[in-house]
């Protein structure tokens, strides 16, 4: 007995067979056209070649994918009424998506206003009724208009203000005889220290004859006479020098 060992045979190589590859080998002539298949629950448009209508219709329907040929014949009865029932679309290649976007405004605070500059002035000495050392009470009142040209009343008003203490000559502070002496020397002019020594040392004047400028004494208190009955001096402590009117009427003194 001979045993023969059979080689093994092979299907000859061919073309890939698919169901559309089946359904085309049914249809008859073949034409190609533009259509959109509607699949699923969504539309799918695109450029997909067609033939013309199929004689008849496949047993089953067939699933298209965008771009792929088939024959108008492998379609479903179902599926060539949709196609024809759908109104066609189409776009451009060079189509283009436009998006507007809400335009965004963007508003700067207003800047705070900058505090206002507050100048604060030092205020003036006020003016009221002081006492002298006679007891007597009389007001401060505005420097009168004869200081102006008076070398004595314009050397005596640039002291306005200063402190009475008592011994005092200088503008640092100054009493009665202290002031009237600073000032007359000045003015170039030499006098007693004291008042005492001032009502002894000055020539009498009588009240019609006096001159803004000269001495006005009182008892212990000396001062300058500005005219009328305005003089300025540095009455007592916790005072200043001021111009004040005159308490009683003084001896005029001139040097």
């Amino acid at each position: 007995m001979v045993t023969r060992n059979a080689a093994p045979r092979h299907r000859a190589e061919g073309k890939p067979v698919t169901p559309l590859t089946a359904l085309a080998a049914q249809a008859g002539a073949v034409s190609h056209k533009t259509v959109a298949v509607v699949a699923g629950s969504g539309l799918l448009m695109g450029a997909v070649p067609a033939f013309a209508a199929a004689p008849t219709a496949a047993p089953n329907a067939v699933p298209v994918r965008v771009g792929t040929s088939v024959e108008a014949s492998a379609l479903t009865g179902s599926a060539a009424s949709v196609i024809g029932a759908q109104s066609l679309a189409s776009a451009p290649a060079t189509a283009t998506w436009t998006l507007k976007v809400p335009e965004i405004i963007i508003t700067e605070p207003e800047p705070e206003p900058e505090p206002e500059m507050i100048t604060i002035r030092k205020a003036a000495p006020v003016r009221t009724a002081v006492a002298t050392q006679s007891g007597a009470q009389t007001g401060q009142v505005a420097p009168p208009q004869t200081v102006a040209g008076n070398t004595i009343l314009e050397i005596a008003a640039r002291y306005e203000g200063v402190p009475y203490v008592y011994g005092g000559s200088s503008p640092s502070g100054f009493d009665c005889s202290g002031f009237t002496q600073y000032v007359y020397a000045q003015a170039g002019k030499s006098i007693p220290r004291t008042d005492s020594g001032q009502r002894n040392a000055g020539t009498v004047v009588s009240r019609d004859q006096a001159q803004p400028g000269d001495i006005v004494w009182f008892p212990g208190h000396v001062g300058i006479y500005a005219g009328g009955n305005i003089m300025i001096d540095s009455p007592h402590t916790g005072s200043y020098v001021q111009f004040r009117e005159m308490y009683r009427t003084p001896v005029f003194l001139r040097f």
